[in-house]
């Protein structure tokens, strides 16, 4: 879901190259899915309620990621309109999936997947760079106009009722205008989504991960990460399917 990062591959700095931080992302919202999916539709015995829970506080630490990686693929990209187009591609390519896995049904028009959210995110840091760029020299007005134009960001989110919606695109936005300080990039973008929700207090988490960030590419996931979203969601329907709780 983010886009390579430039990065001098003949040397190797110790920390953890963006391909680890991906990976922790894809896994932990793969284990959050298969709680929503496949564990919350099964009869919810003790031992179920106990282990869906955990699975949820889990997948809690993929988003903070996401948005972080989709921050740095931003500033890294070498066409920012090829990156704003594949994240809408998958977004269209991801529904169908993702109506299926969540809904049980081909279309439904209440809920869009992650992917919406992350393209209005990568839109609104579009508009807050021109905006930097064409107004650097009055930091008064910059902010000033950098606030509506995140609002109406978040205004499509929400009526689109994209997965995080508007508090998706609001994290996205602070995170990046805080992405100086990867520590307090993490906490402010986790606080904003216990504003939305407690249950992402486990979203605090990620910040080790994130802080031990070098900078480097790592292995080449790219279309990996793209493809993993629908492809993970109808091997989740699937699974459901089968036993009977689709």
């Amino acid at each position: 879901m983010t886009e390579t990062m430039t990065v001098n591959q003949t040397t190797s700095k110790k920390g953890i190259p963006g391909s680890t931080l991906k990976l922790i992302a894809i896994i932990t919202m793969f284990i959050d899915h298969t709680g929503a999916v496949i564990l919350e539709r099964m009869p919810m015995e003790h031992g179920i309620l106990v282990l869906d829970v955990i699975f949820r506080l889990i997948g809690r630490l993929g988003f903070p990621i996401f948005c972080f990686l989709l921050i740095e693929g931003f500033m890294h990209t070498r066409n920012v309109w090829k990156y704003a187009f594949r994240l809408l591609l998958f977004a269209f390519i991801s529904e169908l999936p993702f109506n299926l896995a969540f809904m049980g049904s081909l279309f439904y028009k209440n809920y869009q997947n992650v992917f919406f959210t992350l393209f209005l995110g990568l839109c609104a840091l579009i508009t807050i760079k021109f905006i930097e760029e064409k107004f650097s020299q009055k930091a008064w007005l910059k902010y000033l106009l950098i606030i509506p134009a995140t609002i109406v960001f978040m205004v499509i989110a929400n009526l689109l009722k994209t997965d995080y919606s508007e508090m998706g695109v609001l994290t996205i936005v602070v995170m990046y205008l805080l992405r100086k300080n990867k520590v307090l990039e993490m906490t402010a973008g986790c606080i904003i989504l216990n504003i939305m929700s407690l249950t992402e207090i486990t979203a605090f988490f990620t910040i080790i991960p994130v802080s031990k960030y070098n900078g480097e590419r790592g292995l080449n996931l790219k279309y990996v990460f793209y493809a993993f979203y629908p492809v993970h969601l109808l091997i989740l329907y699937f699974i459901a399917y089968l036993m009977g709780i689709a």
